[in-house]
């Protein structure tokens, strides 16, 4: 099918609820992506951080293969080896910790508040959260509870009751906002859907020292800046801290949907048989490629690709901005950067499209980029030389 054939099928069947490009993929290798018409686009928003190896990484592809031909599915009330492996793999990198599957990082976010919530009723009957403006958390009516962004509310209230919501960077809001009634709090290391927003290094510290003053529990929402996105492995290590709870999905799978609630042994076992579940959590095809994930980032050097590369992107985005009035700020850490612009970045996208360059805009005035954090040196170079073009030619004004 074409480009044409497919969006025409795709717009009389589909409800609209993403306001697609006018673009069907076809398929992916590495760091580019071919639509159905055979035209290449380097791509530097991997799925939204979820491609985070490329398309086609040959050892997420063999695992699929190989874990496809043995058992996609079995019910998990029973065990299977991917899953193990896989559970073993994640709370090894957390540091004992024990893991729920889910599909999204909607669900593991979801079965974050669950187990939270259950912790507090049997700790003096808490039951309240705090979350911050600005963060994105989930579209279930939990995290869109937990969601500071207004926009995703509308039309959906009420709302789930038992969410404050304070300044993102303001730990002296956090602590105000504590009562006896808290649970949790519930953060991400740096706001992606709110626009690659990055706190002040002590931040995460902070919280953590006001929720072991208070007792109550750090949750951490890793979905998009989890598996080397930010330049180590999940982004709370910047900070030298360990939360209670943090949640992965995205890079997970490489691709394939995964999501994992991740939690301190001790607090785990507030959640018993029969309390939560998933029918698809924890299916052997999605752990075996997460297998995989782990494999590249730990043996194959992607980790520190992600911070080297990540860096000299920064570093030119920073450079590039001198010239462009344009532009405000560039912030971010590893391979998740925003650039913070003057007027809306709906024109820098399309600009960047014209030059088949996938990129992103988030929250109106901030081109997101989240390139594979396979991208090579040589890779960044073209994909910057488009975005140099597009803040230049795409400012209100320039002709």
């Amino acid at each position: 099918m074409t480009n044409a054939e497919i969006i025409e099928l795709a717009h009389s069947n589909l409800i609209n609820t993403y306001g697609c490009m006018p673009i069907a993929f076809a398929r992916g290798h590495g760091a580019y992506l071919y639509d159905a018409d055979g035209n290449r686009y380097l791509d530097f928003f991997s799925g939204l951080a979820v491609t985070s190896l490329g398309h086609g990484h040959p050892r997420v592809v063999r695992a699929i293969k190989e874990q496809a031909e043995k058992l996609t599915h079995a019910c998990n009330v029973f065990h299977t080896e991917p899953m193990a492996r896989l559970a073993a793999r994640i709370g090894r990198a957390f540091g004992d910790g024990r893991v729920f599957f889910a599909n999204s990082g909607a669900e593991a976010n979801e079965a974050a508040l669950k187990l939270a919530r259950r912790w507090g009723h049997g700790n003096g009957g808490r039951f309240e959260f705090i979350s911050t403006l600005g963060s994105f958390h989930g579209r279930t009516f939990g995290t869109l509870s937990a969601t500071g962004q207004e926009k995703y509310h509308l039309g959906f209230q009420p709302l789930v009751p038992g969410f404050k919501l304070v300044p993102y960077d303001d730990v002296r809001a956090v602590e105000s906002a504590i009562d006896d009634k808290t649970c949790a709090i519930m953060v991400e290391p740096i706001q992606g859907e709110g626009g690659v927003v990055t706190p002040r290094p002590d931040y995460l510290g902070r919280l953590r020292e006001l929720c072991d003053r208070a007792k109550i529990l750090l949750i951490v929402d890793e979905v998009q800046t989890g598996m080397g996105r930010t330049g180590r492995l999940f982004g709370y290590q910047h900070a030298g801290i360990k939360p209670d709870i943090i949640t992965l999905a995205k890079a997970l799978g490489g691709g394939v949907p995964i999501g994992a609630m991740v939690a301190k042994a001790e607090l785990a076992s507030a959640l018993a048989p029969g309390t939560h579940g998933s029918t698809f959590g924890g299916n052997p095809i999605a752990c075996a490629a997460a297998l995989a994930v782990f494999d590249a980032l730990e043996e194959d050097g992607v980790v520190a690709n992600a911070a080297e590369v990540g860096g000299y992107l920064i570093g030119r985005l920073r450079e590039i901005a001198k010239s462009c009035p344009n532009v405000r700020e560039v912030r971010g850490a590893g391979m998740i950067i925003g650039v913070v612009l003057n007027h809306e970045v709906k024109p820098v996208v399309e600009a960047c499209f014209s030059e088949r360059l996938v990129v992103n805009g988030t929250a109106d005035y901030v081109l997101r980029l989240l390139p594979p954090l396979v991208l090579t040196r040589a890779e960044a170079d073209a994909g910057l030389a488009i975005i140099e073009r597009a803040l230049h030619n795409a400012a209100p004004g320039s002709s």
